[in-house]
């Protein structure tokens, strides 16, 4: 059941950046200008890593049962080089 919870909840959240994702793009077409549009990409740029934390960490704590916990920090240290990686 626990296990079930945990997997609504990261594709719930997925669900909800991507309807995110959306209406970001029907703003830039309502808009229609490249200064709007690129605003409203920058909002943009914290659901992302936000998006990719929250349900790596949900994952994690589902998966705690069977995972040491130095496997744990590999995988959040790996999402942290990620977010490293394309900060600009």
């Amino acid at each position: 059941m626990f296990k079930d919870s945990i997997v609504n909840g990261m594709a719930g959240l997925r669900f909800v950046s991507g309807l995110i994702e959306v209406s970001a793009a029907l703003l830039m077409l309502y808009f229609g200008t490249v200064q709007k549009a690129v605003m409203i990409n920058a909002g943009l740029a914290l659901v992302g890593p936000t998006v990719l934390i929250l349900v790596t960490t949900l994952g994690l704590i589902g998966m705690a049962d069977k995972l040491e916990f130095w496997r744990m920090l590999v995988v959040m240290g790996g999402v942290g080089l990620i977010l490293w990686g394309v900060r600009g």
